[in-house]
C-alpha cells in the first residue's frame, strides 16, 4: 500500500547503494525514451534528471518523448536508444513471440493504470454494474487485448462496443455510457469538460495482473553491460520514489521541465495526476519488482484468454530479474 506519509519517512529514500563520488570519469551518454509526452506518469524519470540522481550514478541521460506522431519502440532493437518505457508486459510478450530481441527489466507501477469509467449516479458504483451499459467506448488496440479478457473473465458483450476515438464528446454525452481511460489522465479531463469526478474502475483491482510503465534494454546491453543497466534501473526507481512521495515544492523542478518538454502539460493537471497515483496505489509498496512468476502467472491468463497459444512466449526472453531492486 502507497502511503505519502509513510514514504515521506521512509529509509528507501535515502541515498541509494548505487550513488557514489565518480571522480573525474565521464558520465555515460544515455538516450531513454517514453511512450508518450511528458506527463506526470512519467515524473520520477524527470526527477532523477533534474536532482542530479542520473549523474551521481555517472549517467547523462536525454530523455526522448514519444507522441501521437512518434513511435520509439522500434529504435531500441535497432540499437538508436539505449532504454525504453513501454507500456504493460503484453508488448513484451509481442517482443518475445516475434524474436524481438529486448529484455523488460524493471516495472514501475505494480498496477496498470488501464480503467473504465462511468457517470457517477448511474448505478455504476460496482465493477459488475459496467458490463450492462448499453455502449462502452474502447479504442481498437484495446478491443484485441484486454476487451477480449474482459468477455471471457467478466462477462461483458460485444452488442455494447463502440469504437473510442480518444474523444470524450460521445462518452460525456450519454449518460448511461462506459468509456476506457488512463486511470491518472482521462479522469481530470472529464472533471474539465463535463464538470464531475467520473466513478473509475481499475481493472488491475479486477484480476488484470500485469504490472505497467516497464523499462525495457536491448538484450545485448543486459548480457554486456549489466552494470549500466543496474545503474539506469536503481537512479530511475530512485527518482520515482522521490517524486512520488516528494511535496509540491521538491518537485517542482521535474515538473517544470516535464512542462517544457511538453507545453500542452499544465501545473494542475500534473498535480492532479500525481493525487491520482498516490491514491490508487499505482506503484504499490515501492516502484521496481518484476518477476518471472507474475509474467508467467499474467501470460498464463492471456493464454486463456486466448491472445497467445501455450508454449508461444519464452519468458527468458520477456523478463530479466537481475535488476530488481534489493529487499
Amino acid at each position: 500500500m502507497l502511503n505519502r506519509r509513510h514514504l515521506l519517512a521512509s529509509p528507501l529514500l535515502a541515498a541509494p547503494a548505487f550513488i557514489r563520488a565518480q571522480g573525474a570519469s565521464q558520465p555515460e551518454k544515455i538516450v531513454f525514451a517514453t511512450n508518450w509526452k511528458a506527463q506526470a506518469a512519467h515524473g520520477g524519470f524527470y526527477q532523477a534528471l533534474v536532482d542530479g540522481t542520473y549523474a551521481k550514478a555517472g549517467l547523462q541521460v536525454e530523455i526522448r518523448q514519444g507522441g501521437p506522431q512518434v513511435n520509439n519502440r522500434p529504435l531500441l532493437p535497432a540499437k538508436k536508444i539505449d532504454f525504453l518505457m513501454t507500456g504493460n508486459l503484453l508488448h513484451a510478450f509481442d517482443n518475445a513471440k516475434m524474436g524481438v530481441p529486448t529484455l523488460s527489466v524493471a516495472a514501475v507501477f505494480q498496477k496498470d493504470p488501464q480503467a473504465l469509467m462511468a457517470h457517477p449516479g448511474q448505478g455504476y458504483e460496482s465493477f459488475e454494474a459496467l458490463k450492462k451499459a448499453p455502449r462502452i467506448w474502447i479504442a481498437k488496440d484495446a478491443q484485441y487485448s484486454w476487451w477480449q479478457w474482459l468477455k471471457r473473465r467478466h462477462g461483458f458483450r460485444d452488442e455494447a462496443l463502440r469504437p473510442y476515438n480518444y474523444t470524450l464528446g460521445p462518452f460525456l454525452a450519454n449518460k448511461q455510457s462506459v468509456q476506457q481511460g488512463y486511470s491518472v489522465a482521462e479522469p481530470i479531463y472529464v472533471k474539465q469538460q463535463g464538470g464531475f469526478d467520473p466513478v473509475v474502475h481499475l481493472l488491475a483491482d479486477q484480476g488484470w495482473s500485469t504490472p505497467s510503465t516497464l523499462i525495457d534494454a536491448h538484450a545485448d546491453t543486459v548480457a554486456q553491460r549489466p552494470d549500466l543497466v543496474q545503474r539506469f534501473v536503481d537512479a530511475s526507481l530512485a527518482g520515482w520514489q522521490a517524486y512520488l512521495a516528494g511535496s509540491p515544492a521538491q518537485r517542482a523542478a521535474a515538473d517544470t521541465r516535464m512542462r517544457q518538454d511538453n507545453p500542452e502539460m499544465n501545473q494542475a493537471e500534473l498535480e492532479a495526476s500525481h493525487a491520482l497515483m498516490v491514491k490508487q496505489q499505482l506503484a504499490g509498496a515501492r516502484p521496481g519488482p518484476l518477476s518471472l512468476a507474475r509474467a508467467d502467472a499474467f501470460l498464463q491468463d492471456m493464454v486463456k484468454t486466448g491472445l497467445y497459444k501455450a508454449g508461444e512466449v519464452d519468458l527468458k526472453k520477456v523478463v530479466s530479474e537481475r535488476f530488481a531492486p534489493k529487499s
